[in-house]
C-alpha cells in the first residue's frame, strides 16, 4: 500500500510547491485562518477586504464588537466569529502582539494555549502554528480524510491521532507540512471532489477508492 510520504511525492510532482497560506500578514493570516471555519476562501477573502484598513491587532481589539460583525459579515457567523477574533486578539496581546515572541514559545505550550481560546479547535490552532508562527505541524482537515480514507487508510477518528500519523511519514519540516497542506487542497480542488474526477488523477494506480461507486 502506499506510503504518506510516498502520497506527498507524488502530489509534488504533479503540482509542484503550493505557497500557501494566501495571506500579507501574519496577522491577516491569523485572522483568516478564523474566518474560514465553515466557509469557503471567497467569503474569507470578501471579509477580509471589510478589515484592510483595520490589518493590526490593537484595531481589532479596540473596534466595537457589533462593527466587527458587521465588517465579517460575508464569512458567516460573523456574530460568533468577532467574539472569536476577539478572544484570540485578547489572547495575542499577552505576547504584546509580537508573532516573533509567539515563536520563541514551544509548540506543546503554544498549542495549549490556542485551544483553550474559546472557538479555537485544533485545526485553527494547527494552521496558525504552521503559518504564522513557524511550527512544524501537520494541519488536518476534510480534504485530508477525503484524500486518505478513499486511497485505503484505516484514518483515526480522533484528530490528533491522525494528524500523529501522518506526521510519522512526513519529515518534521516547516517547509513540507505547509506544501503539503497546499497540496491536499489543490488536489481536493482538482481531483478528489465530494463526485470524484479520477482520470489523470496522480493517486488513481494506488487509490482503492474506498466509498466511490
Amino acid at each position: 500500500m502506499i506510503t504518506v510520504h510516498e502520497i506527498y511525492q507524488k502530489l509534488l510532482a504533479r503540482q509542484g510547491m503550493q505557497q500557501w497560506w494566501p495571506a500579507e500578514s501574519d496577522f491577516e493570516m491569523l485572522l483568516g485562518a478564523i474566518l474560514v471555519q465553515n466557509t469557503n476562501w471567497r467569503n474569507v477573502e470578501k471579509a477580509l477586504g471589510n478589515l484592510a484598513t483595520f490589518m493590526e491587532p490593537e484595531k481589532i481589539r479596540d473596534m466595537p464588537l457589533e462593527e466587527l460583525g458587521q465588517r465579517i459579515r460575508p464569512s458567516g457567523f460573523y456574530n460568533q466569529k468577532a467574539m472569536k477574533l476577539k478572544a484570540f486578539v485578547a489572547w495575542f496581546g499577552m505576547y504584546n502582539f509580537d508573532v516573533a515572541e509567539v515563536k520563541k514559545q514551544s509548540f506543546d505550550v503554544l498549542r495549549a494555549e490556542l485551544v483553550a481560546i474559546k472557538g479555537i479547535g485544533p485545526e485553527t490552532a494547527d494552521c496558525m502554528l504552521a503559518y504564522a508562527f513557524d511550527k512544524p505541524v501537520v494541519v488536518v482537515d476534510a480534504y485530508t480524510r477525503r484524500i486518505f480514507g478513499r486511497v485505503g487508510f484505516e484514518v483515526p477518528k480522533k484528530y490528533d491521532d491522525f494528524r500523529r500519523m501522518l506526521e510519522e511519514g512526513l519529515p518534521r519540516e516547516l517547509a513540507v507540512v505547509q506544501t503539503f497542506h497546499g497540496l491536499v487542497l489543490m488536489h481536493c480542488k482538482e481531483y478528489c471532489l465530494k463526485t470524484p474526477i479520477c482520470s489523470g488523477c496522480p493517486l488513481e494506480s494506488d487509490c482503492l477508492k474506498v466509498g466511490i461507486a
